[in-house]
């Protein structure tokens, strides 16, 4: 049996807003999910683990039955089933592009595998995970309802699992692939005067964590500022980040071929005594 070498893995996020309609509920964006699945094929990153978010489709039907918030009603058992049925609708259509772009994908149910305590990772079934890599699978999570040990469940977002999945794994760095071209002085959709970050440091994040704003659609996992409390916990574990935009065509397979490309590249920097 001819064994695989073992490489770093590389983790995407494709975020939801991006491969959904956020502003119309279950509305998957299909033009974008298929260039995405070309563009990903073409770059033939040797080790890769996707993650997408939810958009249009987990979003408003966790909202609906307070999923977020934990279990306080018999009704909100149905509302977690809804929830997670509506993620593995969207996380469909994602596995068909890339299977069609003769990437070999398996989704990997987050509400199988993950539980939490007060929304954050506790227990994380890495095994499958770690053989699937081996063996050149490329594993597709998404975040999810989950069982929660304390507040009965929880919305695990997208972001949490891609820095769980990174410092667990031992990644070589993060590609985020949002709606925006990175990090900016401020909100570039109602601030003309807001200009990107191409680099920032750790501490540098930190100062300015107070000026980001999430979006305006319904996000119940946080927004920007959640992907980038996120992001923090894998800087400090010097994974680099970098944040592209995954809507326009070309920018994702540029960041995963390693390339020069428009984006946020946010490091760990010298620390401070």
């Amino acid at each position: 049996m001819v064994r695989r070498m073992s490489v770093k893995p590389t983790v995407l996020k494709l975020g939801g807003s991006v491969i959904t309609n956020k502003e119309k509920p279950l509305t998957p964006d299909l033009q974008a999910i298929e260039r995405l699945a070309d563009e990903i094929s073409q770059a033939k990153v040797s080790s890769l683990i996707l993650v997408h978010g939810g958009g249009s489709f987990g979003h408003p039907v966790a909202e609906r039955y307070n999923i977020a918030e934990g279990f306080v009603d018999p009704s909100q058992i149905l509302g977690f089933s809804q929830t997670h049925l509506a993620m593995t609708l969207l996380n469909s259509w994602v596995m068909e592009a890339l299977i069609s772009h003769n990437i070999p994908a398996v989704e990997v149910h987050s509400s199988s595998c993950v539980v939490t305590k007060a929304g954050r990772i506790v227990n994380m079934e890495l095994k499958p995970l770690k053989k699937m890599l081996k063996m050149g699978f490329v594993p597709v999570l998404y975040g999810d309802a989950v069982l929660d040990a304390e507040k009965g469940f929880a919305i695990l977002s997208g972001d949490q699992l891609v820095s769980s999945l990174a410092i667990k794994l031992g990644a070589c760095r993060i590609i985020m692939g949002a709606d925006v071209d990175g990090l900016y002085t401020a909100d570039p959709k109602t601030d003309s005067s807001a200009h990107l970050i191409d680099h920032i440091t750790l501490e540098e994040l930190k100062s300015l964590k107070h000026k980001i704003e999430g979006s305006k659609a319904t996000d119940v996992t946080g927004g920007m500022l959640g992907k980038m409390l996120e992001v923090k916990l894998t800087i400090e574990h010097d994974i680099e980040t970098v944040i592209v935009n995954a809507t326009k065509s070309g920018r994702v397979y540029k960041a995963l071929k390693g390339e020069k490309v428009i984006g946020t590249i946010i490091e760990k920097g010298e620390t401070v005594e």
